[in-house]
């Protein structure tokens, strides 16, 4: 007998309509199991010839099996075994002697898989009832086999559970393993029923041989299992499918004449199904169809929309291979975007170097600078207590003052001997015509002036190391600028919409930085940015250009105001912060000439004033300020005292006067960048009226009087006196006015009367003319009328 293969077949119900069901014999109402179906499980080895008593026994339902190893199916399935005797009778249908196996189908739950008892305790007082109609039933259709038959059968059977095909139903439990060995001896086919059993929730413990069978089984299956599972599958198939057959024959043959067992079909009436003709048919093809065709419609679209696709990359690509321009306009795209990223990348690396070296570069300045401003306040200090004490000697002789004066007199022996080394200076250049106290003393000791050539030297020779391992397409402005132009003059509109005007000046920032790290706007001799190798790139770039001159508002046209406003003017700022000098005539004049040229010559338009720019002059403003608070002092001794000219008190004040007057200059010097206002403010405002004209009439009137007078109107902006029909001079002058109206007065009854001309000429220079009318009919000067008639 051919044993279940592992495929699962659907479980089929009491109340379903298949073929099967439809053969089976009707349940009585009221009977909730199935009927008991006889078989050869429970019959003992009938003797031979007996047959009619082996047919009254009823056979005996099984309960759902599991399969083996854990394929259990969770089917209820009865199984019955009808076998011919040895040398009976062939069958009806020919069929030879061969033993069927009936199988019925059981309609148990599928959840649980557990069979009734109650069921079966139905089943069989049901079948005890109807023993005498299934006698006549079985007799004629199964044949009880003999006892051979079923020991060759009985041994298959354990032959299949030996191979594990299935989960076995004999499992051994503690409690029942001497009974279940009993009966196994005397009754081999007397096995309890699935309910009856109890299941093992724990695994037996094994030796180690009955491990590496189980393994050596296991993996013989596996490698089997596929090739058999077909073949085994179609034979269990054929054989029910034959068996119930013969069985659905029998029954219709014997059942015919029974009208307790007449069979019926089982239909559920419960169910309605809806009503159906060949419209309804129709209609649900045509829709079917009509989606099919939609679909089928839909992918024919995708389908011609990727083949246009297709033909349109094909042909682009075609295009992009046959024209040769296009890829060298790619190439040239291509190597120009390379070469921007790597040199957005030196720069980024590079720009804290240039930074830090900036920074040494100021430092070093600032404490240059720093010192020469503390050592003048010092001097200036301590000569003006020197002469303080030589006003009270008798202060000068008490107890206590004597390390003050020798610290005093050490500082001046300083003072005096940077002046003699002026003073020389001058002589050899044939320089005479110098009042003291103009000159700047910025003279440096050979020690301190060795220390600062030796901290510049090293700060260059790290701004030179700065770019050596770069390639000069990248710190080279020169060569930077002809990549720009080889793209401004092959594309042209990709360049200007590409703004390129704009970045270049970002991208030249730290490579013009590092060319100002040795620059300095406030030494005389310091190079012009003009003659910067950077400066005359960039020009020659703009000249260059291939953008129509008419065009006012050109990009390219303003790279250099923004390289000025963005680089050189707040540079430029920090240096008027923090290194200016003011008092410094060499310092003003280097750094107006630079700033003449930035704000006047390259500014980006008429009205227009950066930001920077205006930063740059409140920064000059502000200096001069604070040039005036700090370092002009002005002292006033009596007459007796300045009379002599050799005296300390004299010469002091002397070189103090034209200490501020140099200033008075200096701030003049910024006629044209700043606002007449705030030099009028600053020049006449705070110094002149505030310092000079107080010394002036502290002195004693003459000849140095006159010669003072005519150096503050040498300095005053012509441009102040421009208009002709001033008859009254600037309300800033008013005060000077009058301090020469009073001069006059007393030269002119002095041995000075020929100093009254110039002052009348100071008058009409500045455009006092009224003043001048008035004094000259108050005293009769009627020969220097012509001199007012003139102007």
């Amino acid at each position: 007998m051919a044993h279940r293969p592992k495929r699962t077949f659907r479980q089929r119900r009491a109340d379903s309509s298949d073929s099967d069901s439809t053969e089976e014999p009707s349940v009585e109402p009221g009977v909730p199991g199935e009927q008991a179906v006889p078989g050869p499980e429970e019959e003992g080895p009938p003797p031979e010839g007996d047959r009619a008593e082996a047919a009254e026994r009823p056979l005996r339902v099984r309960g759902p099996r599991g399969r083996g190893r854990g394929r259990g199916r969770g089917r209820g399935r009865v199984w019955a075994t009808s076998r011919r005797a040895a040398g009976a009778a062939p069958r009806a249908d020919g069929g030879s002697g061969v033993p069927e196996c009936i199988t019925v189908d059981l309609s148990t739950d599928e959840e649980d898989g557990t069979y009734d008892a109650s069921e079966s305790k139905d089943d069989q007082s049901s079948s005890s009832n109807s023993s005498s109609s299934l006698e006549e039933e079985f007799s004629s259709m199964v044949n009880i086999p003999d006892a051979a038959f079923i020991q060759a059968a009985r041994r298959k059977r354990e032959l299949a559970r030996a191979q594990e095909d299935y989960i076995s139903l004999d499992v051994k439990h503690i409690s029942t393993i001497a009974d279940t060995k009993k009966d196994s001896d005397e009754d081999p086919e007397s096995e309890p029923d699935d309910h009856e059993k109890r299941i093992p929730f724990t695994l037996k413990p094994q030796t180690l041989r009955q491990r590496m069978a189980e393994e050596t089984t296991t993996r013989n299956e596996e490698t089997s299992e596929e090739s058999q599972e077909d073949e085994n599958q179609d034979t269990w198939e054929q054989q029910q499918m034959r068996k119930a057959v013969k069985i659905t024959k029998g029954r219709n043959i014997d059942l015919s004449h029974s009208t307790e067992f007449q069979t019926v079909k089982k239909f559920d009436t419960s169910i309605s199904f809806p009503p159906v003709n060949l419209e309804i048919i129709k209609k649900q093809i045509n829709s079917r169809l009509t989606l099919l065709q939609d679909t089928h419609r839909s992918h024919q679209r995708e389908y011609e929309k990727y083949v246009e696709d297709v033909k349109s990359s094909k042909n682009a690509i075609q295009n992009l291979e046959n024209s040769s321009n296009q890829a060298l306009n790619f190439k040239f795209y291509k190597s120009m975007k390379i070469y921007v990223d790597n040199l957005i990348d030196c720069l980024n690396e590079k720009i804290i170097n240039i930074q830090e070296i900036e920074s040494s570069m100021h430092a070093l300045l600032l404490k240059q600078a720093m010192t020469f401003m503390k050592r003048r306040q010092d001097d200036l200090k301590h000569e003006s207590t020197y002469l303080q004490q030589l006003s009270r000697k008798a202060e000068t002789s008490t107890n206590g003052s004597l390390a003050i004066d020798e610290k005093t007199q050490w500082i001046l022996e300083e003072i005096e001997s940077r002046r003699a080394q002026r003073r020389k200076g001058r002589a050899l250049s044939g320089n005479c015509d110098h009042q003291e106290g103009t000159s700047s003393d910025d003279e440096l000791s050979s020690a301190d002036m060795a220390d600062f050539q030796k901290s510049q030297g090293d700060i260059l020779q790290d701004h030179k190391k700065i770019f050596e391992d770069v390639h000069d397409d990248f710190c080279n402005i020169q060569n930077i600028l002809l990549k720009f132009q080889q793209w401004r003059e092959k594309f042209p509109d990709s360049y200007y919409e590409a703004f390129i005007g704009l970045c270049i000046p970002k991208l030249l920032n730290p490579l013009i930085r590092v060319q100002l790290i040795n620059w300095n706007p406030l030494k005389f001799d310091s190079i012009g940015l003009k003659q910067m190798p950077w400066f005359t790139s960039i020009e020659k770039f703009i000249d260059n250009s291939m953008e129509d001159s008419k065009k006012e508002d050109s990009s390219d046209k303003k790279i250099l105001s923004a390289v000025i406003n963005k680089t050189i003017i707040p540079r430029l700022t920090d240096f008027v912060e923090f290194i200016w000098d003011p008092l410094s005539t060499s310092q003003t004049t280097s750094l107006i000439a630079h700033c003449r040229m930035i704000l006047e010559e390259h500014s980006t338009c008429e009205n227009e004033v950066s930001k920077g720019k205006q930063d740059l002059l409140k920064s000059i403003v502000s200096r001069m300020k604070k040039a005036i608070e700090d370092d002009v002092y002005i002292p006033l001794y009596p007459k007796s005292a300045v009379e002599n000219k050799t005296s300390p008190h004299s010469k002091f004040q002397e070189r103090q006067f034209w200490s501020a007057l140099k200033l008075f200059r200096n701030i003049l010097f910024w006629t044209g960048l700043l606002p007449d206002d705030t030099l009028k403010e600053l020049g006449l405002g705070k110094l002149l009226n505030r310092y000079l004209i107080i010394a002036l009439l502290n002195a004693v009137p003459g000849p140095d009087i006159i010669k003072k007078c005519n150096q503050i109107t040498a300095y005053l902006p012509e441009k102040w006196f421009e208009n002709s029909t001033m008859r009254t001079s600037i309300s800033q002058l008013e005060n000077f006015i009058q301090f020469l109206l009073q001069t006059a007065h007393k030269l002119s009854r002095s041995e000075f009367r020929d100093e009254v001309k110039e002052i009348i000429l100071i008058l009409v220079k500045i455009r006092a003319l009224n003043q001048a009318e008035s004094f000259i009919e108050e005293y009769h000067l009627d020969h220097l009328k012509p001199v007012i008639n003139q102007v």
